[in-house]
Order: C-alpha cells, then sequence, then structure tokens
C-alpha cells in the first residue's frame, strides 16, 4: 500500500515539473497569436471582394478659364420723366410700350390758369412798349426846345434860366425813357417765364426710346417738388443693351475692360449670349458682409428678345489656354481609402495596429508650393501616385504645367468594390 502512494507521488511532482514554460516562451507564443490576429483581421488580402476604378485619360486642348457672376439686363440709356410745376393731368397721350420720338407729347397738364396769366404778361408788355415809344417822343421834343433854348441864349435873346430849364427838361425825359425800356425788358422777361411754365404744361419725350413705364392718368394731382413723382420710364435703345453683373472682390483683379463672356436668362435655357466688358466701376458694394464690385457688359439685343429687368448669369473668360495637357479635377481629388484612413491623425499610430505597423507619411502638411499636386495613375493595372504641378482651372479640368504625366495616361477618378 505504501509502495503505490509512493509511486503515485512520483508522478505528481514529474507533473508538475514538466509544466513550468519559460516566460520567454510564453510571451514569444502570445505574440505569435497577436500577430496572426491582425494579419487575419486587417492586413490579409480581401479574397471577396475586387476593386472596380473609374478613370478618364490625361489630354491635350485648349482650355477657357471663367468667372461667375449673376446680375440683371438693362437699358444703356433709361430717363424718368417728371413734371416741373404742379397741377392736374388733362390728357395722357401714351401707354406702356409706345415708341415715342424726340419732342412727343407724352401727357399735358390744365393750363388754363397758365394761359390767362401768360395773357395778361402779354398785355403788359404791350403797354410798357407804348411808355416807350411816349419817352421817345417826349425827349425828341425836349431835345428840339434845348437846342432852340441854346442858341437864344448864345444870342443874349433870352434869360440864362430859361436856357437851364430847357436843359433839365431834356435830362428828365432821358431819365424817362431809360425807366419806360427797362419796364419794357422786364415785361418781356415776366412773358418769357409764363410762357416757359405754359409750355412745361406739356410733357414731352426727351429722347427717342420706348415707354417703360406709366405711371400717369388723366385728373391725377401732379405736386412739384423736391422728390417729384416719376410719371413716365423711357428706354432710349433696347437693340442694345448692357448686363450689369456683381462680381465678387476675390475675382475682381482678374478681370479686365474687353474680355468676353457669356450669359444665360431664364427665359431662355439652352441658350447662352454673347457680351463684352466696357466698363469695371472702382465703386464697392456691400450686401450682408459680402463686397462685390459692378461689372458692365454691352448686348446686342437686335432681335428685342432681352428685356429688362432679366436676371443673368455670366461667365466671364479671363484666360485663354491653347494646347496644354488637361486633368479632370476629379483626378486631382481622389485618394484611396487605405491612403485617406491611414492619414488620419486620430485613427494613425494608436491600438495595437499603431504598435506593430509604422505611422504613413502625414500626406496632410502643406506643400512649400502650393500648386503641387498628386493623382493616381493606372499603369499596368497598378494604382500608382504621382506628383504635378496644377494650373488654372475652367471648373471641369486643371491644366497641368509639370510632372511625369502625359497625353493618354489613365489617371483614376473614384473607386466602387465589386463582390
Amino acid at each position: 500500500m505504501n509502495e503505490k502512494r509512493e509511486s503515485i507521488e512520483k508522478t505528481l511532482k514529474l507533473g508538475k515539473h514538466r509544466s513550468k514554460v519559460p516566460l520567454w516562451a510564453k510571451l514569444l507564443g502570445g505574440g505569435v497569436v497577436v500577430a496572426f490576429a491582425v494579419w487575419f483581421f486587417a492586413l490579409r488580402p480581401d479574397t471577396t471582394s475586387a476593386v472596380n476604378y473609374v478613370s478618364e485619360k490625361v489630354t491635350r486642348g485648349d482650355l477657357s478659364v471663367t468667372v461667375s457672376a449673376t446680375g440683371t439686363v438693362e437699358p444703356t440709356n433709361l430717363v424718368e420723366v417728371s413734371s416741373e410745376l404742379s397741377g392736374t393731368l388733362a390728357s395722357v397721350e401714351v401707354d406702356y410700350n409706345d415708341r415715342v420720338e424726340v419732342g412727343q407729347v407724352l401727357a399735358r397738364l390744365d393750363s388754363a390758369k397758365l394761359e390767362a396769366l401768360y395773357e395778361v404778361q402779354k398785355a403788359a408788355l404791350v403797354a410798357a412798349e407804348a411808355r416807350v415809344e411816349q419817352a421817345q417822343t417826349n425827349l425828341h421834343e425836349a431835345f428840339d426846345n434845348f437846342e432852340i433854348a441854346r442858341t437864344l441864349d448864345e444870342r443874349g435873346v433870352t434869360t440864362h434860366q430859361a436856357f437851364s430849364a430847357a436843359e433839365a427838361t431834356l435830362e428828365r425825359n432821358q431819365a424817362a425813357l431809360q425807366i419806360a425800356d427797362a419796364d419794357r425788358a422786364l415785361a418781356a422777361a415776366n412773358l418769357d417765364l409764363y410762357g416757359a411754365d405754359l409750355a412745361k404744361a406739356v410733357i414731352t419725350a426727351p429722347i427717342k426710346g420706348i415707354i417703360l413705364e406709366r405711371n400717369a392718368d388723366p385728373g391725377q394731382i401732379v405736386a412739384s417738388s423736391l422728390s417729384a413723382p416719376v410719371l413716365f420710364t423711357i428706354a432710349e435703345d433696347l437693340a442694345s443693351m448692357e448686363l450689369q453683373v456683381d462680381v465678387d472682390e476675390a475675382d475682381i483683379g482678374r478681370i479686365a475692360v474687353g474680355n468676353k463672356a457669356i450669359f444665360t436668362v431664364d427665359a431662355y435655357d439652352d441658350e447662352t449670349f454673347p457680351a463684352e466688358i466696357t466698363k469695371v466701376r472702382f465703386t464697392p458694394e456691400e450686401a450682408e458682409g459680402v463686397v462685390t464690385y459692378k461689372a458692365i457688359l454691352i448686348i446686342d439685343n437686335s432681335d428685342l428678345r432681352l428685356r429688362p429687368g432679366m436676371t443673368a448669369t455670366a461667365d466671364i473668360v479671363v484666360a485663354e489656354l491653347r494646347d496644354v495637357l488637361r486633368v479632370p479635377n476629379a483626378a486631382l481629388r481622389f485618394e484611396p481609402p487605405q491612403v485617406a484612413a491611414a492619414s488620419d491623425g486620430e485613427n494613425s499610430g494608436s491600438g495595437l495596429l499603431g504598435l506593430i505597423m509604422p505611422d504613413p507619411p502625414d500626406r496632410n502638411e502643406e506643400s512649400e508650393d502650393k500648386s503641387a499636386k498628386t493623382v493616381w495613375v493606372l499603369r499596368d493595372g497598378v494604382a500608382e501616385e504621382i506628383e504635378i504641378v496644377a494650373g488654372q482651372s475652367d471648373g471641369d479640368q486643371t491644366a497641368v504645367l509639370g510632372g511625369e504625366l502625359a497625353a493618354g495616361d489613365v489617371v483614376i477618378t473614384d473607386q466602387t468594390e465589386a463582390n
């Protein structure tokens, strides 16, 4: 019995001795297990899905760089007609869209009172002219008497007092003629004044054009003041109009007089119209904290399809690049998801993956050359990242100024996964 117990105890001691494993062996085994798990779940190639790249070819050709701006179509010369006199409109002789000539009657004020005042002043002028004639007659008579008195005085026939009286009468008649002549000039001026008011009672067109607005009706009372109401709005020539657009302050330095442009209006969605910049105003315009500058573009509207007030969107050509290498803008924005995830500052260098794998280079560091960009090119079915020097863009494509890129190269613009 004792021998059997001793045998069992020896077996247990032998098992304990064999179960003692070194610490380094345990750590090595754990590391192998962890590395296998990382490879299996994170780095193992995905055999269940394939990547499909969306790509485009790099081409050579022309590139038009444009600046977009919005504005309205306006007549080149717009005149607002008011009344210089207060009164009641007796008649209105034009309507909307009527074509008018210079001096054509637009409306008439009730001029009965003005006509009466004009006639009164005309009579006053006639009376003043009669007084001038009377003064001239009296002056001639006084001059004759003065000559007689002087002759008699020289001969000593009459007294010197009689000669002095004749001389004084002559001078009084000269003064009376001057007064009568001034009264006549005043009466003539007053007549001209009333005549001008009477003429202003007839409101006429100052320019040749088309009536755009009519704010006048017969019987309407017009009150002339510092801000007289606008009765008519006339556009001088709708065949030649202008487009007034607001250019953002960030783009104002890129445009200049002579730049060509095309624009669209809502009335003709599928059609573009040509225009050209003729003036860029220096005065800034601010709305809700946004600063813009007004640019004026000339428009040929011979067919009268464009109308005043139409909202337009213009693309102003600021640069024309000929025979340049062009790459789609989508290719400049493309970045493989794996690279994008690795460049995420919140995920890189953290967790177990960050302990066993080195951090990728920081792709978010700003390049010294802001024109330096990268694109991904498919070569023999493999995506390869290359650096290029980007130039100006038309919104869809960008000119390539340098880099290992050639016409015909296939650049990646997007990617999808297919199971």
